[in-house]
């Protein structure tokens, strides 16, 4: 894991950024004295403190102390939020955004000409250090700047690097994606509950088979279509439910979902 110079700002230390703070912290990318945070909510505030990082009184405190500065609000308040902050800046700021459907265009009008953003879509498996960013990278980005994107993210799961006219589809991916397996695995265990099973023993079995899937996925390096064809016998139960799940076409389903989240994703992204 990278160790990262100089001074980290979090404009907003909701859910996201106070997991991406902590993950830093913890994977020893930064110190706890290298990171600064503003919050309006002062219970926010003293979360941050507890954990040794320097809590400022101001947005535009934060900006002008800071070198790189994580945006971390919701996009309603986007306007409210960032004029403070883009009035006390340094020009040649570093700036990395994970605020949904806003563009880098947008920030570079605010921020300046000479800004360096980098457009971040992460996802909440972040909160348990295991999310999947991906990084977008501004005309004005260094590879130093997209290296110390990456690491920032890499403290609380992996990252790629994409370009942005990927987000709205990484958006239907793995900003959504999440959602989509909580969903399956509910109904899995409604499944099991109406045939007896009791809904804590099916909720256990059936978050751990989410979980060990995931880990065999990642370590075993195979596909998913063979590891697939591995627990699947000609004939045997798993055949029985995937042929069920083809016969609803259930791929056709998912090309929906993931059209219509992308489609949802451009749609905030215009306004």
């Amino acid at each position: 894991m990278a160790t990262l110079s100089g001074d980290f700002g979090f404009l907003g230390y909701g859910n996201m950024g106070a997991a991406i703070a902590a993950g830093m912290v913890a994977q020893g990318t930064v110190t706890p004295r290298q990171i600064s945070v503003y919050d309006p909510d002062t219970e926010k505030v003293r979360a941050a403190g507890a954990l040794g990082f320097r809590c400022v009184a101001s947005a535009e405190m934060l900006a002008q102390h800071c070198d790189t500065l994580l945006l971390a609000v919701k996009p309603q308040m986007l306007e409210e939020a960032l004029a403070p902050v883009c009035a006390a800046a340094r020009p040649d700021a570093c700036v990395l955004s994970v605020i949904a459907g806003i563009s880098i265009a947008r920030l570079q009008v605010l921020f300046g000409a000479e800004a360096r953003i980098l457009r971040v879509m992460p996802n909440t498996p972040a909160l348990a250090g295991a999310g999947a960013a991906a990084v977008a990278a501004g005309t004005n980005c260094t590879n130093e700047d997209i290296a110390r994107g990456r690491a920032v993210f890499e403290s609380v799961g992996i990252a790629e690097v994409v370009p942005e006219a990927w987000l709205d589809g990484v958006t239907a991916l793995s900003g959504s994606g999440p959602a989509y397996f909580f969903y399956l695995t509910e109904c899995l265990i409604n499944a099991a509950v109406r045939r007896g099973i009791p809904e804590s023993t099916a909720a256990h079995l059936a978050a751990q088979t989410l979980y060990g899937a995931g880990k065999l996925l990642i370590e075993s390096g195979e596909s998913p279509a063979t590891l697939r064809e591995k627990v699947t016998s000609k004939g045997g139960t798993t055949f029985a439910a995937l042929e069920r799940m083809r016969g609803r076409d259930l791929e056709g389903l998912v090309q929906e979902a993931f059209d219509a989240a992308e489609k949802r994703s451009r749609e905030l992204g215009a306004h």
